[in-house]
């Protein structure tokens, strides 16, 4: 034990209690996701009763969403390319601080004024802005100090606390925004970002190689598609999840509130469903620390079995209880999935290529999402609600038992690493490795 700590033994318990492979990287990158979603989670209640309180519409709460999708699509690849170009904690904090400035001033105008329209969608775009480039940075960067090893198990404890802090987050915010009103959580918001940028500032990046000078921008996107379209098991999962996404979210934002309206006695029955999920993506995670399957896909391929399960049991429709029941073990199924996944990339991605990689992954499991729930309405319209449930849910079932088709899907298992020692360049000690200068879930 260091000196400095042999007269202070509750500090020196606490480093004690803090698993190895938990180093000073990986504590930051967590501790600032569980800030940063504890906040997120607010604002976007926070977002619509803004819109609805400056006389909005519904349609123009829907507006401001979509204002932030739209360059969240579009600067997916570039982010990538450009968190594979730089010090990936820059383009993290660089992202963090444009979250910061634009949630600032969004709440600066809900506080002071009447906000018009156009002022909270363009800021609603900077804020999409800013996730764009830091996906593709931060999923190249969670797992970079900890071996292949513990690389589940960490990935499962991060997922816990973003989970953890996204339902905190939301209860936290609703009762914030009905307290004190909107602007005020969306400040809030703004504080947690500038807290989380100061954090991943002080990610210790010394000792790393740089990465050798590339190309220009599009020779780097080309450089990621080749990855992606070099593994047959890569785009088919991206594939899949381009239309299983799409469908998740039609039921969930356009058909599942209209069953609950009809059926399940209005909004409270809906939101303990949707609560029921959360704690089921929370307690897949908590599972996911102690398990190690070694056929990563094949074990995760088989949990997003079970997200058919929620369509279909507001199609018949289930009572309240019955309906929560099965959104908490789909949640549980997909965080198992969640966390394969990552490790697969982890294991399978040369690092200097991740983060393009992780932007087409993002790219493809969002970009029909709004197409979806635009057609929801029209869809329903035409062949009635239950049926385009039961479409949704046989949709998720064909699909992935194509991906089970794919024989790198079956057969992609896990590599195991010796433990390393203390000081070398994987050690928690050493930080997280992070190169130099010389983007799913």
């Amino acid at each position: 034990m260091p000196p400095s700590l042999r007269h202070r033994p509750g500090l020196a318990a606490v480093v004690r209690a803090r698993p190895a492979w938990a180093g000073r990287n990986y504590l930051l990158l967590t501790g600032a996701t569980v800030i940063t979603s504890l906040g997120s989670s607010g604002a976007l209640i926070a977002t619509a009763f803004a819109v609805l309180a400056a006389g909005g519409t519904a349609t123009e709460v829907g507006l401001v969403a979509a204002a932030r999708t739209v360059p969240l699509l579009l600067f997916l690849l570039i982010g990538g390319a450009v968190a594979d170009r730089l010090p990936r904690h820059r383009v993290m904090v660089a992202a963090n601080t444009l979250n910061c400035v634009s949630q600032g001033l969004f709440a600066l105008l809900v506080l002071t004024g009447e906000p018009r329209l156009w002022q909270m969608a363009l800021l609603a775009a900077l804020g999409g802005t800013g996730q764009a480039f830091f996906a593709p940075a931060s999923e190249g960067m969670v797992l970079a100090g900890v071996s292949g090893e513990h690389s589940g198990r960490a990935f499962a404890v991060y997922r816990m606390g973003m989970n953890g802090a996204n339902i905190g987050g939301a209860a936290l915010g609703g009762a914030l925004v009905a307290a004190v009103g909107p602007g005020w959580v969306l400040a809030i918001d703004s504080a947690a970002f500038a807290l989380a940028a100061a954090l991943r500032a002080f990610l210790d990046v010394s000792g790393v190689p740089r990465r050798a000078a590339g190309g220009g921008m599009l020779h780097d996107l080309r450089e990621g598609w080749r990855e992606v379209v070099s593994r047959s098991w890569l785009w088919a999962v991206i594939l899949q999840f381009s239309l299983v996404n799409a469908m998740v979210a039609a039921a969930e934002a356009v058909y599942g509130p209209v069953i609950a309206a009809r059926y399940l006695g209005g909004p409270g029955p809906w939101g303990l469903a949707l609560a029921a999920f959360g704690a089921g993506t929370a307690g897949g995670a908590l599972l996911m620390t102690r398990l190690r399957p070694r056929r990563l896909l094949l074990t995760g391929a088989l949990c997003v079995f079970p997200l058919a399960l929620p369509s279909a049991a507001l199609a018949v429709p289930l009572p309240t209880a019955g309906l929560a029941v099965i959104m908490f073990g789909t949640g549980v199924a997909i965080e198992v999935f969640a966390v394969t996944w990552m490790v697969a990339l982890h294991q399978e991605i040369p690092e200097d290529k991740f983060s393009r990689v992780s932007s087409y992954d993002w790219l493809g499991s969002l970009a029909v999402v709004p197409a979806a729930t635009a057609l929801a309405g029209p869809v329903q319209d035409l062949i009635g609600t239950r049926a385009a449930l039961w479409g949704c849910s046989a949709l998720i079932v064909l699909l992935t038992a194509a991906v089970l088709c794919v024989p790198g899907v079956r057969r992609l298992t896990r590599r195991t690493e010796p433990e390393p020692t203390a000081g070398s360049a994987d050690s928690p000690a050493a930080g997280a490795p992070e190169p130099q200068a010389s983007g799913t879930p």
